[in-house]
């Protein structure tokens, strides 16, 4: 089974930013919509950003609204997440994952890959 992998975590101060990529070997990421979810200690998974495999449409949680912006990079097969003005509030596993519509919820399908961990914190 294809997996997907993220990378492009790290530490960083509050108000810093953060590129976070999805890619995957085996799976052709623009044949699918492809979320980002994220995990805090503690907190339930939730998602983050999603977009489209057909024309790009994006959707965004209201935190990350105005702050993350993704898109694909069609020569890397890969998914990116930019995080701008991240707060510590911020910090979790960030995952990615094919998306389907479901009932006006982008909910994920498929088995999670190892995410990439993101802290903010000075």
């Amino acid at each position: 089974q294809a997996q997907l992998v993220e990378s492009g975590g790290g530490l960083v101060q509050p108000g810093g930013s953060l590129r976070l990529s999805c890619t995957s070997s085996g799976f052709a990421l623009a044949d699918y919509a492809i979320g980002w979810f994220r995990q805090a200690p503690g907190k339930e998974r939730e998602g983050v950003s999603s977009i489209t495999g057909s024309d790009g449409s994006t959707w965004y949680a209201d935190f990350a609204e105005g702050r993350f912006t993704t898109f694909r990079d069609y020569s890397k097969n890969a998914v990116v997440l930019q995080m701008n003005n991240l707060k510590p509030e911020d910090t979790a596993i960030y995952y990615c994952a094919p998306t389907v519509l479901d009932g006006g919820t982008w909910s994920p399908f498929g088995s999670w890959g190892q995410g990439t961990q993101v802290t903010v914190s000075s």
